[in-house]
């Protein structure tokens, strides 16, 4: 009889620390981030991986996201945390595959999932009155009228799935509004140019 495959998934696409610009930023709150992102699936991962290695298979899905690749401005923290989990999951997948353990990568684009219903708030808290309450300001006001659209989240739960059914998964799942149009860009456009379109997209 054949083992069941023992499968894992971790993280958060929306992430939790404060939308506001790095110096802003309280390191406590720094810290929190990177712990909910990176050391939490880290952890989850330490723990199952003995089980997988056992049964000669397995899979580990870390929801990142496309900032996992790409950064904006005022949310520096959540986008390191991202590109940490990135190298994680990539140097994970090297190891855990000569045990016929499988690590995928899923990078939601713009998904509806209430993460946005404090931004405004959080970009007053931090940046409203600081070196960059203009940009900070400009980016409330864009998420108080609405003017972000995104994906359903069920994009990503169907994603997931075919992840974890599939007998062997892609390393990377870009899914959702913008999320592969956008990782082109900031793949194909030189830095600068690519700096300056997402600059235009909060201003």
């Amino acid at each position: 009889m054949t083992s069941p495959k023992i499968r894992l998934v971790t993280g958060a696409s929306s992430g939790i620390g404060p939308a506001t610009a790095l110096e802003d930023v309280p390191q406590d709150a720094a810290r929190e981030e990177f712990e909910v992102n990176l050391f939490a699936p880290a952890r989850l991962a330490q723990l199952v991986l003995p089980y997988m290695r056992a049964h000669g298979s397995g899979t580990i899905v870390n929801v990142s996201s496309i900032g996992g690749e790409i950064a904006l401005p005022l949310g520096a923290w959540y986008y390191a945390s991202k590109h940490a989990l990135e190298a994680l999951s990539d140097t994970l997948r090297m190891e855990a595959g000569t045990f016929g353990i499988d690590v995928v990568l899923v990078q939601p684009g713009i998904i509806k999932t209430g993460f946005e219903d404090r931004t405004a708030a959080q970009l007053r808290r931090y940046s409203g009155a600081g070196a960059y309450r203009e940009m900070a300001e400009k980016m409330a006001d864009r998420s108080e009228a609405g003017l972000s659209e995104g994906s359903d989240p069920q994009v990503v739960a169907d994603v997931i799935r075919e992840a974890v059914e599939a007998e062997r998964p892609a390393t990377r799942y870009a899914v959702g509004w913008l999320a592969e149009k956008l990782l082109e860009l900031n793949r194909t456009l030189p830095d600068r140019e690519f700096d300056a379109l997402m600059c235009r997209s909060v201003n």
